[in-house]
Parts: structure tokens; C-alpha cells; sequence
């Protein structure tokens, strides 16, 4: 084994981590780009009031960041509260019935390969070290000093989504009247496909195939939000 592949390994939990974090970013970025895309360019197929595009992005750009840091402060909250609940518990068994978790230890090192000797021996060692990180790393995986945390959860998905919402909503409302539909849907196709690009890259998927999703989806969306909104403006809605 290499130097650089021990490094990888031993950093393995972290990277996961991290990359996890970043796909994260990537998707709330590419939900602000598509559906304030959506709604600016419905409201363009409507009419091409500036201070009425403004208004409607600003809008979608405030009710969907706050949406998305909203749904995961919940999703990461009780995520946590499940985290905390299961450390309790292997708390408690660890006073009441030390002896069982140490066996229940030993037998989960053996599943990772371990002789029976090896992995009761790695069992006392790790229990007298600290028995509760033993069992949550082992045995249900979590690290008790880096548990999810609710509110970074929220604030990154605030910013990833208003980040990509910003960019329809400059390109609505910025152009000359006579290009501002051209310039959004391109601006918004290039973007689609920078982070098709990118959350294929962290999934390790085929780019191209990702890349084209993203941006015929994007497609999509603008195109129906469009014809709703010319339909409505026709009839003077």
C-alpha cells in the first residue's frame, strides 16, 4: 500500500463527508437556478414589466431559500435527535451490561474480518480507551464529537439556493427588454450544465449523460412556464 492510499484511507469518513456536504450545495444551487428560471420566465411569457419580473424572482428566490433551509434544519434535526437518542442508548447498556456490549463488540470486529483472538483483543483495547466511541463508530457509525448540526445544514442550503437563483433573476431583469428571454435561458443552460458536470464528477457518473438531463430538464421547465404564462397574458389574466 502506497502512502497516498493510506492517506486516502485513513481520511476516508471525512472526505465522505465533505463530498456529501458538496452535493448538497450542488443540487439546492441547481433547484434555485431551475425553478426561479421557471418562475421568472413564466412571468416574462406574461409580460415584460421589469419591476413585475423583479418582484416575482425576488419572491421565488425568498420563499424557496427559506423553503429549503427550512426543510433542512427539520430533515438534519431529527436526523441529530435519532444520532443522540441511539448514543443514550448505547450509553445506558454499556452501565448496565458491559459485559454483552464488550461480546457484541468482539463480534463486530470479527464481521470486518478480524480473527475471533484479533477482534477480542481490539474489543478490550478500544473499550478501555473509550467505550461509547468504540460502540457508536463500530456499531452504528457515527462519531460522537462531529454529530449533524441543523443550522449549518440550513445556512448551506440557504446561500447554495440563493446563489443559484440569483443568476436567472439578474438575467431577467438586467438586458436590454429585447434579449432578456435569450439571455436567460442561456445563461441558465450554461449553468444547468456547469452543475451537471459537477454532481456527476462527485458521483463519479457519466458526465455527458448527467450533463443533458440537467439542462433538458431546465429546458423543459422554462418552456412550459413560458407558454403558461403567454397563454394567461393572451387572455389578459
Amino acid at each position: 500500500m502506497t502512502d497516498t492510499q493510506a492517506h486516502d484511507e485513513s481520511h476516508g469518513n471525512g472526505l465522505g463527508a465533505r463530498l456529501n456536504w458538496l452535493r448538497a450545495a450542488v443540487l439546492g444551487a441547481n433547484d434555485g437556478v431551475v425553478s426561479t428560471a421557471g418562475l421568472v420566465v413564466g412571468v416574462a411569457g406574461a409580460t415584460g414589466d421589469r419591476g413585475a419580473l423583479l418582484t416575482a424572482g425576488l419572491a421565488g428566490l425568498l420563499a424557496g431559500s427559506m423553503s429549503m433551509a427550512a426543510g433542512e434544519y427539520v430533515s438534519v434535526s431529527t436526523q441529530r435527535d435519532s444520532e443522540q437518542a441511539a448514543l443514550a442508548t448505547e450509553k445506558r447498556e454499556l452501565q448496565e451490561t458491559p459485559e454483552a456490549e464488550l461480546a457484541e463488540l468482539t463480534g463486530l470486529l470479527e464481521g470486518k474480518g478480524l480473527s475471533r483472538e484479533v477482534a477480542r483483543e481490539a474489543a478490550l483495547q478500544l473499550t478501555e480507551r473509550d467505550a461509547l466511541r468504540a460502540h457508536a463508530e463500530v456499531e452504528l457509525g457515527i462519531d460522537p464529537d462531529d454529530l449533524t448540526n441543523p443550522w449549518h445544514a440550513a445556512g448551506a442550503s440557504f446561500l447554495a439556493f440563493t446563489a443559484g437563483a440569483l443568476l436567472p433573476l439578474l438575467a431577467i431583469v438586467l438586458p436590454p427588454a429585447p434579449l432578456r428571454l435569450v439571455i436567460t435561458v442561456l445563461a441558465v443552460l450554461a449553468a444547468l450544465a456547469l452543475t451537471g458536470w459537477w454532481s456527476a464528477r462527485l458521483g463519479d457518473a457519466a458526465v455527458g449523460r448527467a450533463v443533458l438531463r440537467n439542462m433538458g430538464g431546465g429546458a423543459v421547465a422554462m418552456g412550459v412556464t413560458y407558454a403558461a404564462g403567454a397563454l394567461l397574458g393572451a387572455v389578459g389574466v
